[in-house]
């Protein structure tokens, strides 16, 4: 029986509690099972998909939440992937405050999943990755973020905005730690995970 990621009966709004979870290996054949999908329903209009955010992360613990980032050439016009993701149930959120990106949710009573639609190469799309690969490659890095998620989740568990509010000081510490590692090794994103 494959692990429980989250009962979809129990997705909650907003304001309720924030739980970290820990890791569950589900997490990468979730996304695989959807990254298929995507591919097959967007074709071309995907330059990349890609498992981002901390279920990304082997061994990390996280808001049991696939995050998917898909790369696209242009966000507007919406059409050439906005149709094909609500073919699939998706929702779109075009209500989404954060303009570098286009913002979908789970089909109802499905797991929770974020899909985040961002043009290729911008800012927005490299930071999701370079955020994603560093923490796979510096242990010490992920330990840290869990360490703070989980004692910000303790502190903020009825307020998921607070929540995330309080991790920009670390993500940023994590993304100049990141910056450096990438000039030492030479960081570009690897191939699309579907």
């Amino acid at each position: 029986m494959e692990p429980n990621l989250e009962d979809a009966s129990t997705a909650a709004p907003a304001q309720w509690a924030v739980r970290i979870a820990d890791y569950n290996p589900a997490w990468p054949l979730r996304f695989a099972e959807l990254g298929g999908s995507l591919r097959e329903a967007l074709g071309a209009v995907a330059i990349r998909i890609d498992h981002i955010g901390s279920t990304s992360v082997p061994g990390l613990a996280a808001k049991p939440v696939i995050d998917i980032q898909i790369s696209v050439a242009r966000l507007e016009p919406v059409q050439p992937f906005c149709a094909p993701l609500q073919r699939l149930g998706f929702v779109y959120r075009s209500d989404n405050p954060e303009r570098t990106k286009r913002y979908f949710r789970e089909p109802p009573g499905q797991p929770r999943t974020h899909i985040h639609v961002r043009r290729a190469g911008s800012f927005s799309e490299q930071f999701a990755l370079l955020f994603r690969d560093f923490l796979r490659a510096c242990s010490q890095a992920a330990t840290e973020y869990e360490t703070v998620k989980r004692s910000l989740a303790d502190r903020y568990r009825l307020d998921r905005n607070a929540y995330t509010g309080a991790k920009g000081p670390i993500v940023w510490e994590i993304i100049r730690q990141a910056d450096d590692w990438a000039q030492q090794t030479g960081w570009e994103p690897g191939p699309s995970d579907a």
